[in-house]
């Protein structure tokens, strides 16, 4: 080409263009004139074009195809294209010329084109030839044809969901029609690849679907009891079919059909004891289900009718708390556990605990006379717990608690307590000894709680003509008062009665009738005028029961009240939110030490008033317990001194001999330590005790001469009572361990007759809680130390026989040398007459010494008499001389002289048959030194022989 167009120049020239011999200026003029003659015409384009560019590559494809044409074709530039130029600013493409001649050019783009940044471009182009010449002079352009490329999209983006998880409450039993929408996006810039063409549910065996939009629905009708929740993944899908990266999670909640009730409690409340105050219900609250309430009363009730005597009370005797609450003295328990000396209730039926008796319509026990005064004054009070259902039989008989009548001959009543007809009714007969005039003579009350089948407690106060009903601490007054004629006076003996009344007249055979159906417990009688209201309510009290946290957190709108045992509180409010947080403040409380462990039954009941409405929502009751778990056990440990002897003069004296000088009393649990579980360790703890029993071993007593005594005004200042027996003695009461170690200090062994007594063996065992917590059996000895009285005769032949020591060195061929030596008889005189004179004063100073010992050991016990102090010997030993543990301490002067002599005599016969018999003696009087508890000791000295060698 470039060839061709040099071809043109010769030409162009011979013709006088570009001709320079017309000067400088003009032939720039005829070269300017010679191209405007070549080249006459602008290049032709379309005027608008429209392209298709793939995201990612360089070619665009234009409708209608880029060419330019030119009509100085075919002269050389003039009609050729040189270039195609883009007008814009920062514009990715760029149009080249395929060919110079035909025009025909080609649009790409200079980087890659991204359809999610841009989806098309619109700029001007023109076409530009190549001039007149090969110097690009003189180019002509085309007119500005509008460029439009749109940018095709490549499904390079998957969908993915706007929330990572999405969640839904339904309500079980109904049918949804979508239950929530999940939308997932497409980052792709075409509608093809950009939108969501559809869902699915990648989870199987579900009750759910959903369709292309995204909503949710279920199936078939969704059961809470059958599935509190469902989780399934959904998947989405863009019109290129490409699935999400990842899948959605999609949880249902079903939640039941609204039930007004009250939610977030729990059935099981664990008490450990010693915990205080124990919330029972911290988060409940109300669901009224959009109800329009405006009031509501709760009741919240702690039922312990089946514990006891309806709650935790059967801890210590009837008697025992009588002195607890400060009651007065005198009071006569009718039905006290059954014993050697309240044998009456010996066959009844006990009823879970031996305080409790049960009567069942068979059985009844009789009072023995003497028990209760024959005539009661004009005031007197009746005090039981009972538990009572309806009576049996369509007709319903009298049922006697408390009965007083004629024991035989007649049927008269005299004073009675029954039940008739779920009333309480007690009849009240004086004797003939005023006028006879009408006179109130039977009381009646009608209660509920008689036959409940449930705990109360009774008092029944008599100030005639008065009388007076508390029951669980509340006042009663009858609602029916009969008048009678009085009783005409008779020599007929009464019989008092329990559980039935005796029927000793009009009767073929005297027997029991009008039995009792239900369960009774400490059901005492006291003469005299009755205890304060203090005292009843401390009575009837239970040491657990129901409380309140905080009183001033319950807010004003909130009215509440307790019944006297605080086992029922009742509520009352106008606002939700009030009563919900006066519920939580509610707690259980039980202040017992060892309570009794077990459950506990827990109602809340409600009552709901709605405005303007006649039928209100109903609440459901609240059945809950609480689990008092066991109490750790203490253990109750009694140590001292168990072994000791006294003289018999101690035995025989007016104080006696004290038993326990040194008793202590302790009591530890064992806790763990909170590094190592498995360890525990014993931490002493302190408690009362309710009696301690003193038993004789080895055989009762024998009242003729022996006895255990304890002072009364010792008892008295310690609030304790005693009974005393052959079998021993009994201290019972509710009092400190510190209380019955000072009493059983003082208790005291009497013996008028000690001689034939080696040793007397007691036994003492203390509990508390009623025999619930024992403590070990502590068995202590007590020796007798007897005088050793013997002849003077034997006297002075134990004292010249020889201590063992000297017997080795003893011949008794000795005696006969000295008999045969007639050579030098002064000399062996003068020897015997020094050793029996060494021999006298050996024995005059131990005789001495015994004499000294006495009257010091005598001035000791008479010390230790008036302090009665013991002291424990056990590691005591005292080693005695043998010749002076034969001596008789009693002895005068006279007869240590006449000893003498003897001695003197017995010396100079030389009779080696004496010495025989001396050691005989000796070994006799060894041997009884050998008997370990005879009592038999040769001195009046107390010490433990066990170290001793014989």
């Amino acid at each position: 080409m470039l060839t061709g167009r040099l071809c043109w120049v010769p030409l162009l020239l011979a013709l006088g263009v570009g001709s320079g011999s017309g000067g400088g200026g003009g032939g720039s003029r005829q070269r300017r004139l010679l191209a405007a003659k070549v080249n006459k015409h602008k290049p032709w384009i379309e005027t608008s074009y429209h392209g298709v560019i793939t995201e990612n590559n360089d070619t665009v494809i234009l409708d209608p195809p880029l060419v330019a044409l030119d009509k100085d074709a075919p002269v050389p530039f003039a009609g050729e294209i040189c270039a195609f130029k883009i007008h814009g600013q920062e514009l990715p493409f760029e149009a080249v010329v395929l060919n110079k001649t035909s025009g025909e050019g080609r649009l790409r783009a200079k980087s890659p084109i991204d359809c999610e940044l841009q989806k098309e471009y619109t700029f001007i182009i023109q076409a530009y030839d190549c001039g007149a010449g090969p110097r690009e002079t003189a180019w002509k352009k085309s007119h500005k044809a509008v460029v439009h490329i749109q940018v095709k999209d490549v499904n390079e983006f998957a969908p993915a969901f706007k929330e990572p998880a999405y969640r839904a409450v339904v309500t079980e039993g109904k049918i949804y029609d979508s239950i929530l929408q999940v939308e997932a996006v497409d980052e792709d810039c075409s509608p093809q690849y950009s939108q969501i063409c559809n869902y699915e549910i990648v989870t199987t065996d579900v009750p759910f679907a959903i369709d292309r939009n995204g909503n949710i629905r279920n199936t078939e009708k969704l059961s809470y009891d059958k599935q509190h929740q469902y989780e399934i993944l959904v998947t989405a899908y863009d019109c290129g079919q490409k699935p999400a990266a990842q899948d959605t999670l999609v949880q249902v909640d079903v939640k039941p059909v609204c039930k007004p009730g009250w939610q977030d409690w729990t059935k099981r409340i664990e008490y450990q004891p010693g915990s205080g105050s124990v919330p029972l219900f911290p988060d409940i609250h109300l669901e009224t289900c959009d109800g329009a309430v405006s009031s509501i009363q709760i009741t919240t009730e702690l039922q312990t009718n089946y514990i006891g005597k309806g709650c935790d009370r059967e801890t210590y005797s009837e008697k025992s708390l009588q002195k607890l609450c400060g009651a007065s003295s005198g009071i006569i328990d009718l039905l006290p556990s059954p014993s050697a000396a309240t044998n009456w209730t010996a066959g009844l039926l006990v009823d879970s605990s031996e305080m409790i008796f049960k009567f069942d319509g068979r059985q009844g026990a009789k009072i023995p006379d003497g028990v209760v005064p024959k005539n009661l004054t004009d005031q007197f009070t009746i005090t039981m717990w009972m538990k009572h259902g309806p009576s049996p039989g369509l007709r319903a008989e009298k049922e006697t608690i408390l009965c007083n009548s004629d024991k035989t001959e007649m049927n008269r009543h005299h004073y009675a307590l029954y039940v008739h007809n779920c009333r309480l009714v007690f009849l009240l007969r004086k004797d003939f000894d005023q006028a006879d005039t009408f006179r109130p003579a039977e009381f009646h009350w009608k209660l509920d709680q008689i036959c409940d089948k449930e705990w109360h407690y009774y008092v029944i106060n008599v100030e005639f003509p008065v009388v007076t009903l508390y029951m669980d601490g509340a006042t009663y007054e009858p609602y029916l008062v009969t008048n009678d004629w009085p009783i005409h006076p008779s020599h007929i003996a009464m019989q008092l009665t329990v559980g039935a009344c005796w029927q000793g007249g009009e009767v073929t055979k005297p027997r029991f009738a009008q039995f009792f159906h239900g369960s009774l417990a400490s059901l005492t009688i006291r003469p005299g005028k009755m205890d304060s209201q203090k005292v009843i309510s401390c009575l009837q009290a239970c040491k657990e029961g129901l409380d309140i946290n905080s009183l001033e957190s319950l807010g004003q709108g909130i009215k509440y009240h307790f019944n006297p045992s605080q086992s029922v509180l009742v509520m009352e409010g106008d606002d939700i939110g009030n009563i919900n947080h006066a519920l939580q403040k509610v707690s259980y409380i039980n202040s017992r030490q060892f309570p009794t462990a077990g459950v506990r039954r827990l109602k809340v009941s409600s009552k709901v008033q709605c405005f303007g409405e006649d039928v209100c929502i109903s609440i459901p009751d609240v059945d809950a317990y609480v689990m008092v778990l066991q109490a750790i056990e203490p253990q109750i440990t009694l140590r001292g001194t168990d072994r000791f002897w006294r003289p018999a003069a101690q035995f025989e004296s007016a104080r006696g001999v004290i038993l326990f000088p040194d008793i202590k009393i302790v009591s530890t649990i064992a806790k763990a330590e909170a590094p190592a579980p498995r360890s525990a360790v014993l931490e002493e703890m302190l408690h009362n005790l309710d009696f301690c029993d003193i038993l004789v071993l080895g055989g009762d007593l024998d009242p003729r001469q022996e006895c255990l005594e304890l002072n009364h005004s010792e008892l008295h200042q310690r609030h304790l009572d005693a009974t005393n027996s052959t079998a021993g003695y009994s201290i019972y009461g509710v009092g400190s361990m510190s209380r019955y170690e000072q009493v059983l200090h003082h208790i005291r062994y009497r013996n008028w007759r000690p001689a034939a007594l080696e040793a007397r063996r007691f036994r003492i065992k203390c509990s508390e809680l009623n025999g619930r917590y024992t403590s070990n059996e502590f068995n202590v000895e007590v020796g007798v130390l007897h005088e050793v009285r013997v002849s003077d005769k034997e006297h002075v032949s134990h004292l010249i026989v020889q201590p063992p020591f000297l017997q080795s060195v003893h011949h008794p061929e000795s005696q006969s040398s000295i008999q045969r030596s007639s050579v030098v008889p002064s000399i062996a005189t003068v020897v015997i007459i020094i050793s029996v004179c060494m021999l006298v004063f050996v024995v005059a100073m131990g005789v001495y010494r015994v004499r000294i010992a006495h009257q010091h050991f005598t001035q000791e016990a008479e010390a230790a008499k008036e302090a009665e102090m013991d002291w424990d010997d056990s590691a005591l030993t005292i080693t005695v001389n043998p010749m002076e543990k034969h001596g008789a301490p009693g002895r005068g002067d006279e007869e240590t002289e006449e000893e003498e002599e003897e001695v003197e005599e017995d010396v100079s016969s030389g009779s080696s048959d004496s010495d025989d018999s001396d050691e005989e003696e000796e070994e006799e009087g060894v041997g009884r030194g050998r008997r370990g508890q005879s009592g038999a000791r040769q001195a009046q000295l107390e010490w433990d022989d066990s170290t001793l060698p014989y």
